[in-house]
């Protein structure tokens, strides 16, 4: 039942609450309500809900509020409120909602991630900067370049916090609060929280209030979820076989490796689907142009490993499918939560060989649910099953180091590095990748 509190009732500052009507919205959704309040009053802040279901909204009304509420000119390279997220297109998301309901009031923001050319940034740093959108990569980069300074940050959110929290990003984040003044107020933001992540997060906050709108790790209701049993070899044939066979016209497909996203794009272009792969290897206009093109309908596949699933929101997207089930359960709820948005009915499928069992145990332990377990329409099973897998890895690389400022993206490892291990697979295989690794990493994969 829709709630009949407005946003009016809330207290947010005028100019706001006209942004908020000029957007259609009347009644904020249970984690904006109960959010909000507690953002205003001052409070460190771990919320939970299900993705859709408007927490972006739930921290950049009452951070733009609480900046307005304390006029303090911001000056050229240091913000004042800050807030990571895991991945560029989550980024850039973020930033159009604090553009949109911050519309009509006087605070300025900022995106910055890697993957685009960093002197744009540098220059726009030149001028105040209320509100900075960044990925933990690229930030880190302006504050060696001493273009950023966070000294003055009064504000800081986690978006996706689990994300950020977890051992993929954990070394940045710590580089970064320690950056921070002490004296702020933080706010972590996520769908999912495991136990130890929610350990971690005690660690960076201070005596904080805690909101949840729905079970722990829970995906929305709005979701129908199932299971088609199909061995790996096949299930390129069955996915092409779905798509044609239910006629879909936007479905985002996800898969475990970028590797396996580029091969599954190729098979389905194949077939006479359009479809376009999205990866972190990718560049970042390549990105934004598969996404554009989903959006607009030119594409009607998106195959994408879990980078999207914490960055993308498309409107009355109707169908998920994964192609390869996530080794963390938690991803899961990422992945479906893409689709079934704002209350919306969407559909989530996952194609599951036998190897995959404990991964779907896994997941139903999680979700605390079973998911029906569906028979596969029929389609050609004649394709034979390959002798060695169908689908091999890429060998798992060393570590390399930094490369410089300019290179850094939105994770650990530096973009530069990822252009030019992807320019090194363009057109050939994982192996000639090898040859730009140092001698040492190399010996080291084959095992000398």
């Amino acid at each position: 039942m829709t709630s009949r509190i407005t946003f009016a009732d809330l207290g947010l500052d005028a100019a706001l609450l006209r942004a908020v009507t000029d957007t259609g919205y009347t009644h904020p959704t249970p984690i904006q309500q109960q959010a909000i309040p507690e953002v205003l009053a001052g409070h460190d802040l771990l919320a939970a809900a299900q993705t859709g279901t408007g927490k972006t909204a739930g921290f950049t009304l009452p951070v733009l509020h609480r900046l307005l509420q304390e006029p303090k000119r911001s000056k050229p390279g240091q913000p004042r409120c800050l807030i990571l997220t895991p991945t560029r297109e989550l980024a850039a998301q973020v930033e159009e909602s604090v553009q949109t309901y911050g519309k009509h009031v006087p605070l300025t923001s900022l995106v910055m991630f890697g993957g685009v050319n960093i002197n744009p940034q540098i220059s726009a740093l030149r001028k105040p900067v209320d509100i900075l959108v960044a990925t933990p990569g690229r930030l880190l980069d302006h504050v060696g370049q001493r273009t950023l300074d966070l000294s003055q940050i009064e504000i800081l959110v986690l978006d996706e916090a689990d994300r950020m929290l977890d051992m993929g990003f954990i070394h940045d984040i710590r580089k970064v609060l320690k950056l921070l003044p002490t004296q702020r107020q933080t706010l972590l933001f996520s769908a999912t929280f495991s136990d130890e992540i929610r350990k971690l997060a005690r660690g960076v906050l201070r005596d904080p209030r805690e909101v949840s709108v729905a079970r722990r790790n829970t995906a929305a209701e709005s979701v129908q979820q199932s299971v088609h049993l199909v061995p790996q070899h096949l299930k390129r044939d069955a996915l092409s076989h779905l798509i044609r066979r239910n006629d879909w016209q936007q479905v985002l497909v996800f898969t475990r490796t970028k590797h396996g996203a580029n091969r599954l794009a190729e098979k389905l272009m194949k077939d006479g689907i359009g479809a376009a792969a999205i990866h972190g290897n990718k560049s970042q206009s390549a990105r934004t142009r598969a996404l554009s093109g989903f959006k607009n309908g030119e594409v009607s596949v998106l195959v994408a490993t879990d980078i999207a699933a914490r960055g993308l929101d498309i409107d009355q997207l109707p169908q998920v499918v994964n192609f390869e089930l996530p080794n963390v359960p938690e991803d899961y709820v990422h992945r479906i939560g893409r689709t079934g948005r704002a209350g919306a009915e969407g559909a989530a499928l996952s194609l599951v060989d036998k190897d995959e069992i404990k991964l779907l145990g896994a997941i139903e332990k999680l979700i605390k649910r079973p998911i029906d377990r569906l028979p596969m329409p029929a389609f050609d099973l004649s394709a034979p099953a390959p002798a060695a897998h169908s689908e091999p890895r890429p060998p798992r690389r060393a570590p390399r180091p930094r490369s410089g400022p300019a290179g850094t993206s939105d994770t650990p490892s530096s973009e530069g590095q990822r252009r030019r291990r992807s320019r090194g697979k363009r057109g050939g295989n994982a192996a000639s990748a090898d040859n730009h690794r140092p001698q040492a990493a190399r010996a080291a994969l084959l095992g000398r």
